[in-house]
């Protein structure tokens, strides 16, 4: 039976015990763990549910239950990659639940449909943009600064790469906060549930690997004007004449910082720098 597995009886049969310091923060609030799938958008596509870090199985038990397909979780520990396969033996067989051991920073994904994952902190980021451009579904639970950062809109302290990022690929909303006391063992700081859902952005981008590759490189000195930032950073965007890309910026864009620039300022200035790089190619 699916969707009712204790998480401490799961941990004392996987016979394992948390380490912070291996990125190991196990959820056990049964009330946060039911409520997970049930943020999904109503008309996602449950066939096949992606879960990231899938550490002793209690949320892996609850996407059994939320779907009719099938589920893949990709852990990277090897004895909890065993546990999982060993718990949950009924639905591996069936062909139900598969077990992918690796790091999901590096993994080759499945074509999942949606994605619902308790993230290991410390790889929230790549993970979060490996995810991003599949264009599906996912509710994600992150250290709650990293949430914060994540929905923050233009002329916030919490405004960064992170944030343009995140919109230009879905709405992003922290539908939920959750205690340290969730999780065993505790971690240091508040979490939160960010449900991504996917959309076209609201402006064209030629190149999309360039745009983001330009947004990363002009928060890469947030506290100088975009002007200098572009100047300054022509090693990470790989502009090879940044001055032109100046002279042909409007000014209103130039005078202010990265974090004052919306993601469409910034899909302009990028469109800007591509076609400034298509003139100064002989």
């Amino acid at each position: 039976m699916t969707g009712d597995r204790d998480p401490d009886r799961l941990r004392r049969r996987a016979g394992v015990v948390g380490d912070p310091n291996r990125d190991q923060h196990f959820l056990v609030d049964n009330r946060v763990l039911n409520r997970l799938s049930t943020y999904m958008p109503d008309d996602a596509d449950r066939s096949h549910l992606l879960e990231v870090g899938g550490g002793t199985g209690a949320l892996t038990d609850r996407l059994l239950a939320a779907t009719e397909g099938r589920v893949t979780v990709i852990e990277r520990d090897p004895t909890l990659a065993a546990f999982l396969r060993e718990e949950f033996i009924d639905a591996v067989d069936s062909g139900r639940l598969t077990v992918v051991e690796g790091d999901a920073t590096a993994v080759d994904l499945p074509d999942y449909t949606a994605c619902v994952s308790n993230l290991p902190y410390g790889a929230s980021s790549p993970i979060t943009f490996r995810l991003l451009p599949r264009a599906r579904p996912a509710i994600l639970t992150y250290q709650y600064e990293f949430a914060e950062r994540m929905v923050a809109d233009p002329g916030t302290s919490e405004y960064g790469r992170l944030s343009v990022t995140a919109g230009h690929y879905a709405d992003a909303e922290i539908v939920e906060r959750v205690p340290k006391e969730a999780f065993d063992p505790q971690p240091a700081v508040e979490s939160a549930v960010v449900r991504l859902t996917p959309r076209d952005p609201a402006y064209e981008v030629d190149d999309e690997e360039f745009f983001l590759l330009f947004v990363k490189a002009v928060f890469t000195q947030r506290r100088k004007t975009v002007r200098n930032a572009i100047r300054n950073t022509a090693h990470v965007s790989g502009l090879s004449d940044p001055e032109a890309v100046v002279e042909a910026a409007d000014e209103r864009l130039l005078s202010v910082r990265a974090g004052d620039l919306s993601p469409a300022d910034f899909a302009a200035l990028a469109a800007l720098a591509e076609t400034a790089e298509r003139e100064a190619t002989p």
